[in-house]
């Protein structure tokens, strides 16, 4: 007997687009109830992304930020608030977006897709922690060494950072970490629906290693730390993703012993 979708009573059209409507109400009702909240705090969420920056120049005399146009600081809040609202929305719109799609899935559609639903998020987050707690404080230490006293009558060079320069970078490091952490979703999205195996994972290894290098040379500044900070966890869930694409070869045909 063929397997049926969950829901067995067949929606008109219309009747979809009414759903489709309502789950884009609610997802940018979401949005801009996340962003007003975290405008409401976006000094203190500011502050939280500069702290690994404050703890490296806090044995540094003079220390601080600037903003050099009047509605610099302004706006640096509202980008603050929306990566804010972007971050911590997308687990909720996703999960209106499965509501709107899960009903017309088979069971097993819904067991096979429902982990990478939920692991998008964490390994974004994962991605996000492993940047702001590990990479940061190596990458600003770095970048402040380059600071001069000024020897020889020489004009010192002194590192005073603008608030939405630091913004974009660190954004930039976060959301390129966060993706590169969603790696494994999407390998084990295309092993699963037959568009890749683990053995033509593994024969391409080498040639993944050095588009990891590539990607990580372009979405991070141009310093090692941070590149081989991004490369490195990148490769090793790449290598993840080849045994999790052999867990799922087998279970898909248990004679399969590869």
């Amino acid at each position: 007997m063929a397997e049926v979708p969950t829901d067995e009573k067949s929606m008109p059209l219309l009747d979809h687009l009414v759903e489709l409507r309502s789950r884009l109400i609610y997802s940018v009702l979401i949005f801009f109830g996340f962003f007003f909240l975290a405008f409401s705090f976006a000094e203190e969420i500011f502050a939280f992304l500069v702290q690994p920056l404050a703890t490296q120049m806090e044995q540094r005399s003079g220390a601080r930020m600037i903003f050099t146009a009047l509605h610099e600081a302004f706006f640096t809040y509202i980008k603050v608030s929306f990566f804010t609202a972007a971050i911590v929305s997308f687990p909720l719109i996703s999960t209106q977006i499965w509501l709107f799609v899960a009903p017309g899935l088979y069971k097993r559609e819904k067991t096979a897709f429902l982990p990478f639903l939920i692991a998008t998020p964490l390994l974004f987050f994962m991605g996000g922690a492993l940047v702001y707690y590990l990479i940061f404080p190596f990458a600003w230490e770095f970048f402040l060494n380059f600071q001069t006293p000024g020897l020889d009558g020489s004009l010192p060079i002194q590192v005073e950072p603008k608030v939405d320069q630091y913004l974009s970078l660190v954004m930039q490091l976060i959301f390129a970490f966060g993706l590169g952490f969603e790696l494994p979703v999407l390998l084990m999205l295309l092993v699963r629906v037959g568009l890749l195996t683990a053995q033509g994972l593994a024969n391409k290894r080498r040639y993944a290693i050095a588009g990891v290098f590539i990607f990580a040379a372009i979405l991070t500044p141009p310093d090692v730390i941070s590149q081989i900070g991004l490369a490195v966890p990148i490769i090793l869930l790449y290598e993840l993703s080849i045994v999790g694409a052999r867990i799922i070869e087998k279970r898909r045909d248990p004679s399969n012993k590869n």
